[in-house]
């Protein structure tokens, strides 16, 4: 990446220049909640404000974070995906897509995408593939599809003519509407040949009291610091996975979906307040 600044030469930017540690980001405020160390100031007090509105969205994260676990293992075991691009990836966990993945098949191949310097610095250290299989790392946005499928590192990694799972694991309600959410999951998906499929998670409005709501809808259309959340119901969610098949069992609250090997009792619809689904492209 480089910049031009009028009167200078045009010199790389690092990535660790970009850091604004005074500015809560979305991955290191979803590390917080997950109970990580890899936060700052402004992200706890993100954190906390929005867990001061939303009392379970500790409870959201954590589910958020084992639904992609299970579709993961899904899509390795039961639909014998071998490849993932995980957008959004966020500053590794345990359990990440793949060590999912290449338990099942080491030779799985794995392309992250993200745009926080942090999450790339701590998934180059310690997102390391197994000896079979692969991993890269590319610094991108969700709104520049383009970039993410014209990229070496991912022409290197993955084969675009053989099915890939994409994973838009709790990022696509970081995107407005004004950026075309749509359009840009269309792209992506329209790179992919049949077999692929779609996996991807978003919090809803759908279980909030009217009030809370409104106030979510508010927050969205007037915009606001970088990790807005633009709530969705389940009909606009729905839409990410039209002329797709969805699987069994359909779009659900990512505490039920596929959930039966859980720790019970599992956590209500309205604690969790967010949608999973998983869509094999035809």
């Amino acid at each position: 990446m480089t910049t031009d600044v009028p009167g200078t030469a045009t010199e790389p930017v690092h990535p660790s220049d970009r850091i604004d540690t005074s500015v809560p980001h979305p991955a290191r405020r979803y590390n917080y909640w997950l109970g990580g160390k890899d936060n700052f100031q402004a992200d706890r007090e993100s954190g906390d404000a929005l867990a001061e509105r939303f009392p379970t969205i500790r409870i959201s994260a954590l589910e958020n974070r084992r639904f992609l676990q299970r579709a993961v293992g899904h899509l390795a075991r039961s639909a014998g995906i071998r490849q993932f691009l995980d957008i959004g990836t966020g500053i590794p966990t345990a359990d990440n897509t793949h060590e999912v993945a290449q338990a099942i098949d080491p030779t799985a191949r794995v392309v992250y995408v993200d745009n926080d310097p942090i999450v790339l610095a701590h998934a180059r250290a310690l997102l390391t593939s197994s000896a079979q299989g692969a991993t890269a790392y590319i610094d991108a946005d969700l709104r520049d599809p383009d970039r993410i499928l014209g990229h070496p590192d991912l022409r290197r990694t993955l084969d675009l003519s053989q099915p890939v799972a994409l994973m838009l694991v709790a990022v696509l309600h970081f995107v407005p509407d004004g950026d075309d959410p749509y359009g840009v999951v269309t792209r992506l998906l329209d790179a992919l040949p049949s077999g692929s499929y779609l996996a991807a998670s978003h919090v809803t409005y759908d279980y909030l009291p009217p009030q809370l709501a409104e106030e979510a809808r508010g927050a969205a259309r007037g915009g606001g610091p970088h990790g807005v959340i633009n709530l969705r119901g389940l009909d606009e969610f729905s839409r990410f996975f039209d002329g797709l098949e969805v699987v069994e069992p359909g779009i659900r609250s990512v505490a039920e979906w596929r959930a039966e090997g859980e720790p019970q009792p599992r956590p209500s619809v309205v604690e969790v307040s967010m949608y999973g689904g998983v869509a094999r492209k035809p």
